[in-house]
């Protein structure tokens, strides 16, 4: 076991947090109003009583960046606890289908799939992350007879009472920072270098961002609002979002 100092934490994360604000700028840029509109769901925002145009595109805009900029980051957590888990304990990116970081601490392989917070997934998806521990611990008994390996699901965020899922370990927030780098405070250590040039950054986007809410605005208003403006056609964005057939549009 090595140590990792803050500093070597703070350069790692003032370094690699551009890319996190380069790909959400990107993101932005590469936006289609029509696009937007199939992902998320209509009878939602009608049910909310929307009526103006500037008010759905927004709303649907944010709900959509929302939830992109959850996966964006999440990349870049995943990326901050292989970089810190290597410093101290020598692990690495496994090659198994799954598997974010492969590493030993007390004669025991840990293989570990890194989601952002405890509530990432669906039964479904549960079982397949299960089915990839047991693929990949199968494939390093073949190759290491003998050896305790032991899977876990660390979340970057929150926290659990019982760890213990039977067929993994499921450690969240302190618990997994901790577990994969042997400082108990690191989960907290972490945040202020997370705003560096913070500031700076988001009122970058947000120049884009009024730009791309302008330019849907006025596309809605002509392909998703009655002549007069009095009213959305809600019935053909629906078409749009969930009908068989395309509608014809001109391009978005």
């Amino acid at each position: 076991m090595e140590n990792i100092t803050e500093k070597e934490i703070a350069t790692y994360i003032e370094k690699n947090i551009e890319s996190f604000h380069r790909r959400r700028l990107e993101s932005l840029g590469k936006l289609k109003l029509k696009e937007v509109l199939k992902r998320k769901n209509p009878y939602l925002f009608k049910a909310k009583n929307i009526t103006t145009a500037g008010e759905l595109v927004k709303g649907l805009l944010d709900a959509h960046l929302s939830s992109q900029e959850e996966g964006i980051f999440g990349d870049f957590l995943e990326g901050l606890a292989v970089f810190i888990n290597g410093k101290v304990y020598g692990g690495h990116k496994s090659s198994s289908e799954g598997i974010d970081l492969e590493f030993g601490k007390d004669s025991i392989v840990y293989i570990v799939s890194i989601k952002s917070g405890p509530n990432w997934g669906n039964s479904s998806q549960v079982k397949k992350m299960i089915d990839n521990f047991k693929k990949a611990k199968q494939r390093r008994k073949a190759n290491i007879s003998q050896t305790n390996i032991v899977a876990v699901n660390g979340c970057c965020y929150g926290k659990l009472k019982k760890e213990d899922k039977g067929e993994y370990l499921k450690k969240c927030g302190q618990s997994f920072w901790s577990f994969i780098s042997g400082k108990e405070d690191l989960y907290t250590e972490i945040i202020e270098p997370l705003g560096h040039k913070a500031k700076e950054k988001n009122e970058e986007f947000l120049t884009e961002y009024v730009k791309v809410v302008n330019k849907f605005t006025k596309q809605f208003m002509e392909e998703f609002c009655s002549t007069d403006g009095s009213k959305i056609l809600w019935d053909k964005i629906v078409k749009l979002n969930s009908g068989s057939e395309t509608i014809k549009n001109k391009s978005t």
